[in-house]
């Protein structure tokens, strides 16, 4: 199985759609998946983020995002990009803990890299 990465750095809600979408793809086809939020993207670390919102495509954020917490996909969350917004640990979904540029990379050395 392949070890791809996924990188969300925007809080755009198609971007985000599709990050989760294929996130949830790849683990369910059962390969290694993590995720990292970077920039504006590490709004969706928030548990009270709305992710109801629709896509052109008819699909939104709750679609995914759930199945990604649920089984524990390990999510990485910008530590700058978050404290400098004020976001707070406490308050991200379970999988998702604040990290940072070293452990990036380690995993993009791993890893086939998707962004968004």
């Amino acid at each position: 199985m392949a070890n791809f990465l996924f990188v969300l750095r925007d809080n755009h809600d198609e971007k985000a759609t599709r990050c989760f979408q294929f996130a949830k793809i790849a683990h369910g086809k059962g390969h290694k998946v993590n995720l990292f939020l970077i920039d504006s993207g590490v709004d969706w670390a928030m548990r009270d983020r709305d992710g109801s919102r629709k896509t052109t495509t008819g699909d939104c954020v709750n679609d995914y995002l759930p199945y990604l917490v649920e089984h524990g996909v390990e999510t990485g969350v910008c530590t700058p990009c978050a404290k400098n917004r004020g976001l707070d640990e406490a308050s991200f979904h379970s999988n998702m803990v604040l990290d940072g540029g070293p452990h990036l990379i380690d995993m993009a050395a791993e890893a086939k890299i998707f962004n968004f």
